[in-house]
């Protein structure tokens, strides 16, 4: 109830007064049916309606009184297809998010990805033929132009909306690295996060599974920046690229980011070293303390996807499966609060 409460969905639902055909059924109740879902954590609407059907409470708290009030399973269908078309929970949490943060500080922000497995089949990538170049060095005053990098453009002076068109959205396969350093593969999404202190989602991002985490860090950033004031930026190595380090300086932020070697040895050796003469000296490494400040963001991903219905996702294409994970985000952020407000 208190969630529902802080939530206040019903507000962001648009009215159908004045357009002609039949009324939409129940709207409000159902989008607070799907927030409960999230909340019980129930897999299905097919669960859900059985609980609606057995709660009593429940039921009244969604908005029927009796159980024949309750629509049917493709009503309810059809009514989260208009949700995710009208993208519903992310505008409830983006407006809840900045009257939550409104005239507050955030300390750090805590950027990361994790892996949403779907039900789907991979987009099949289309063959591109590749120009062929010219061999051998350039002549003397010619210039040979490189393709901007998706990063490049959106420094190159890109709005946020077209950044966030430029991202890959296809369900596709992704590989990246466990904790264990092995190869592990999926099919789906990858959901990208900035989460405040206290484990609260600011900002959130669904891209292909096969997009590399540096390439969302500056919409993520722009995203956050129009929603909270924050001083630092807390990101892994996958972040460490000169542009993301600007982007986060001009928008007055600290960034605090692991280094990424990558091929230049002597900077590996040079960490190996300042890593043994911390051990010896009984210190911490400034990586383990960035860790443990980031780790907040690791600790959201497994509430979603244990506790808010990120697991299970049973929606096919980029909208549904969004509106789907936002459900369970808006739950997670009005709980987090809710228990540091208490």
């Amino acid at each position: 109830v208190t969630t529902l409460e802080i939530v206040r969905i019903e507000a962001f639902i648009y009215s159908n007064r004045g357009f002609p055909g039949r009324p939409p059924q129940d709207r409000t109740a159902i989008a607070r049916a799907f927030v409960a879902k999230m909340i019980y954590n129930l897999p299905t609407t097919r669960a859900l309606l059985d609980r609606l059907e057995t709660d009593i409470a429940l039921r009244r708290i969604c908005g029927w009184e009796r159980k024949n009030d309750v629509p049917d399973e493709w009503t309810f269908s059809r009514a989260f297809a208009e949700f995710s078309e009208s993208r519903l929970p992310e505008r409830v949490h983006e407006a809840f998010i900045k009257k939550s943060y409104e005239g507050e500080l955030v300390g750090h922000n805590s950027r990361d990805a994790t892996a949403i497995e779907a039900r789907e089949k991979p987009l099949k990538k289309e063959s591109v033929e590749k120009v062929a170049l010219k061999r051998g060095r350039p002549k003397q005053g010619e210039k040979r132009v490189k393709p901007l990098t998706r990063i490049e453009k959106q420094t190159g002076g890109m709005s946020l909306p077209d950044m966030l068109d430029d991202l890959p959205k296809a369900c596709d396969v992704g590989t990246k690295k466990n904790s264990k350093g092995y190869k592990v593969s999926w099919t789906g999404y990858k959901l990208h996060f900035d989460v405040a202190d206290g484990g609260i989602p600011i900002s959130v991002i669904l891209t292909s599974a096969s997009t590399h985490d540096s390439q969302v860090a500056i919409p993520l950033a722009k995203m956050s920046s129009e929603r909270v004031i924050n001083l630092y930026d807390v990101m892994d190595s996958a972040y460490d690229v000169p542009q993301i380090h600007e982007i986060s300086r001009q928008l007055g932020h600290v960034p605090l980011i692991d280094v990424n070697p990558r091929r230049d040895q002597a900077l590996k050796k040079e960490i190996t070293a300042e890593n043994k003469r911390c051990h010896l000296v009984g210190h911490k490494t400034a990586k383990a303390i960035r860790y443990n400040e980031r780790s907040t963001v690791e600790r959201v991903n497994a509430r979603l996807k244990d506790e808010f219905g990120g697991r299970v996702v049973r929606v096919r294409g980029h909208a549904k499966v969004m509106c789907h994970l936002m459900f369970g985000v808006l739950a997670l952020t009005a709980n987090q609060i809710l228990i540091l407000a208490t």
